[in-house]
């Protein structure tokens, strides 16, 4: 069968290949397949070919370029996340304006944290421990509005599609309330961090919501229990793990996860070659609600009756 997928995708592929517009998709055996994506789903892109348009499953899509022609680079879609090809150097003010849309907060019960927007679909990153042992979640993202402002909303219905708890990721799902493409930022395409870049941080501390630390990177090889870690003395406080910690590329290049209270500056972010590791293998970490081990700590309470509880109160 998958043999057969191949070269159905072959055969589109060359079919199509003297039409040329935005979208460059590249399926299995290298095929390309030049177009514009109008359409997608969690299993599905929809491409306008010509006067054509066609359905691939994205079970045969390797990567997606999208012509950026704003910052001359090139946005590649891998698995669920997206690289960007040489983006533009900015301020940190600058790309703290541009990438703030794509940090939400999530909330739960228990607590809240932060996360990014990784794609157009609604899905987001942030740690595990945020959401552990939950599942009544909540989201809050800003979307763009009239004369450059953001407007905030909230999110009920928060799918969790996976957890590591050894790399402290979670993968979440949201639907947009307005039906449209979510606002996302692009990880690190390749691990070039050096000790002394400037580094800045958003998220949500202590409920302080779209706060954006900066700082620079003090070592890229912080080595706990196994993972290695990127350390910065860029602000960290509790609400703001899960958040992203992004370069001055506007590249999400990790995973704020944890910070040393006793200490001042000892900050620690999970670095993205976790993240794209985590992404890519999601299935062996599916969310299932009914394993006993997926942290699920809701019961429903027994029921009480009026009766019973007018025989209590006579006694």
């Amino acid at each position: 069968m998958r043999n057969k997928i191949s070269l159905l995708a072959a055969g589109l592929a060359a079919a199509l290949v003297g039409f040329a517009s935005g979208d460059v998709i590249t399926l299995e055996g290298n095929h390309e397949i030049r177009g514009d994506v109008i359409g997608s789903d969690d299993a599905s892109l929809w491409v306008k070919v010509g006067s054509q348009v066609i359905q691939i499953k994205r079970s045969q899509v390797v990567s997606h370029e999208v012509s950026d022609s704003e910052e001359g680079g090139q946005v590649i879609r891998r698995f669920l996340f997206h690289t960007k090809e040489d983006p533009t150097e900015l301020s940190i003010e600058q790309q703290a304006n541009r990438v703030k849309p794509s940090v939400i907060k999530v909330q739960t019960p228990k607590g809240l944290g932060s996360g990014v927007l990784i794609n157009e679909d609604g899905y987001a990153i942030t740690n595990a421990h945020v959401i552990q042992g939950e599942t009544d979640l909540r989201a809050t993202i800003w979307m763009p509005a009239e004369g450059g402002k953001t407007r905030r909303s909230t999110l009920e219905n928060v799918e969790i599609v996976a957890v590591n708890n050894h790399l402290d990721l979670a993968l979440l799902k949201f639907t947009h309330p307005d039906g449209e493409p979510f606002e996302y930022s692009p990880l690190e395409s390749w691990e070039s961090i050096v000790v002394g870049q400037p580094v800045f941080a958003i998220g949500n501390p202590l409920g302080l919501e779209q706060t954006t630390s900066d700082g620079v990177v003090s070592t890229t090889q912080r080595n706990f229990q196994g993972l290695t870690y990127i350390q910065t003395n860029t602000a960290i406080n509790p609400g703001n793990s899960g958040g992203p910690l992004f370069n001055t590329r506007g590249e999400v290049i990790g995973i704020t996860n944890m910070g040393i209270l006793a200490g001042e500056g000892l900050n620690f972010a999970i670095p993205t070659r976790y993240v794209k590791d985590f992404i890519r293998n999601r299935e062996a970490f599916a969310y299932d609600p009914k394993n006993p081990n997926s942290g699920h700590n809701y019961q429903v309470p027994p029921a009480r009756s009026n009766e019973g509880t007018a025989d209590q109160l006579s006694q």
